[in-house]
């Protein structure tokens, strides 16, 4: 070895000093590159585990709970209570949602202690169950992160929990507003990338939950209205890690998320906003624009994650797919194609924030029923429960035993702004259902099967009466 050394530096020495310095230099430069990426590496971060609020079953909520509310209120009109029975029968919601506690009240007003109370049974229960699963001390959560965008109280939802379970004095507390049905998929963004910015790994913990005690409408606005027919009660907790020693303990691998912003646009910003009626009733209005702007939105979104998710041969056939319709002159169909996202992703967990969402998104990705039957699930048993839709659906994908390792999986989450949100996971190990799991005792009734439509007859005319008969021989006579 020390004979082979010592030929290599005579050879070098034998180079003349217009090679040498450049050699050398080229050297130093690929020392020092591959030094710093090795630097700058990201360390692994991991979904170790997550819970899901279940609520008890005397707070579900069905058609006629709903109707006997309204009529004992008093605060809505004949034609008010019509067209919110016919948003409810239209919306994909089942009889098994759960409603806020002060819809069972008696007293019909929302009041800031029933939307304290349904905060505290939603966090402290998902919080609970999800450290005793995890086998981690609340004094070990190094950064808590909690979102509702409807409600904040003071103090803090964040500072109810570090209250409740004595987290230690140096927890770093982030608290969202406003961020609408994504907060989660962000929530989940952000502690990763404060995880991998702290010196030593640890724990994020990641609540999302959304408050309609305070939320509730009272009033006769339709495009407000319809938030009452479609949310319901529900909360999520994920626990989130960077510690080497917990991947064997952990379910998913982070592997990528993307943020997408598009408020610039008018009609993206107004397509849902929290406003006052003509009565000065507050509550949010879903504009008719919503459907389209979520359209729009997702596919912008989808345009700067393909690059990073899909296989080369999938790119490869999306640009020769364009290229042949460009070529024969027909733009428009070349704008409307988008790549096949099923050779990505195993599993695809959808915002499922409603009929009409799911169906657009169905449509615009071109995805068979199979594909979307998680997010319809969802939306049937649960109701749009905002930013934590998509833990309820990666429960579903666990109560089905759909996960195996290797696996990977998309979710996908809308919210105001117009924001859209992508989180990628990998699959660490086969994953069934935890006893916690909120579709445990259910799961086995979905995919629940679809009404038959009557079938619609053509130049259909009904036949007269017997009396119209006589009638009619009358006139003839």
């Amino acid at each position: 070895m020390s004979s082979s050394m010592a030929a290599a530096v005579s050879s070098l020495r034998a180079l003349p000093l217009h090679t040498l310095v450049p050699l050398v230099a080229s050297a130093l430069a690929f020392v020092v590159t591959v030094f710093r990426r090795l630097l700058r590496r990201q360390r692994p971060v991991y979904l170790l585990n997550y819970s899901c609020h279940l609520p008890d079953a005397d707070r579900q909520c069905n058609l006629e709970v709903c109707e006997y509310f309204g009529l004992r209120s008093k605060r809505y009109t004949d034609e008010t209570a019509d067209f919110m029975r016919l948003i409810f029968r239209k919306s994909g919601l089942g009889q098994e949602t759960f409603a806020p506690p002060f819809i069972f009240s008696g007293k019909f007003e929302k009041t800031l202690a029933f939307a304290i109370q349904e905060a505290e049974e939603g966090l402290f229960t998902v919080v609970s169950q999800l450290l005793a699963k995890s086998d981690v001390s609340p004094r070990d959560v190094s950064v808590l992160i909690v979102a509702c965008s409807m409600f904040s109280p003071q103090p803090s939802l964040a500072s109810m929990i570090v209250r409740r379970f004595k987290m230690r004095d140096d927890v770093k507390v982030y608290s969202f507003a406003g961020m609408g049905c994504s907060a989660g998929t962000v929530g989940i963004d952000m502690a990763a990338r404060l995880l991998r910015v702290q010196r030593r790994p640890g724990y994020a913990l990641v609540v999302v939950t959304e408050n309609t005690s305070l939320n509730w409408y009272f009033g006769n606005n339709k495009h407000m209205l319809v938030t009452n027919c479609i949310f319901r009660v529900g909360s999520a907790a994920a626990l989130v890690t960077d510690v080497p020693a917990r991947r064997a303990d952990a379910k998913y691998e982070l592997m990528r998320t993307l943020r997408t912003h598009h408020g610039a646009d008018d009609a993206a910003y107004n397509a849902a906003v929290q406003m006052e009626d003509e009565d000065g009733g507050v509550g949010v209005a879903l504009t008719k624009d919503l459907v389209r702007v979520a359209g729009a939105g997702l596919r912008s979104h989808i345009a700067t994650l393909a690059p990073y998710v899909l296989p080369v041969s999938e790119l490869l056939r999306y640009v020769y797919r364009v290229a042949w319709a460009y070529s024969g002159g027909n733009p428009k169909a070349a704008a409307a194609l988008v790549p096949d996202f099923q050779r990505a992703f195993e599993h695809m967990c959808i915002h499922s924030g409603g009929k009409a969402v799911i169906d657009t998104v169905a449509k615009l990705l071109g995805f068979a029923p199979a594909v979307v039957e998680p997010a319809r699930a969802t939306l049937h048993r649960f109701g749009n429960t905002s930013s934590s839709l998509v833990f309820y659906e990666l429960a579903y994908f666990e109560a089905k035993r759909r996960v195996r390792a290797g696996d990977r999986l998309w979710m996908l989450a809308f919210g105001t702004g117009f924001k859209a949100c992508s989180v990628v996971w990998r699959a660490l190990r086969d994953s069934g259902p935890d006893a916690d799991n909120p579709w445990n005792g259910c799961a086995h009734r979905y995919p629940a099967a679809l009404p038959v439509p009557t079938p619609r007859r053509q130049n259909y005319q009904p036949q007269p009466t017997e009396q119209q008969q006589q009638q009619e021989e009358q006139k003839k006579h």
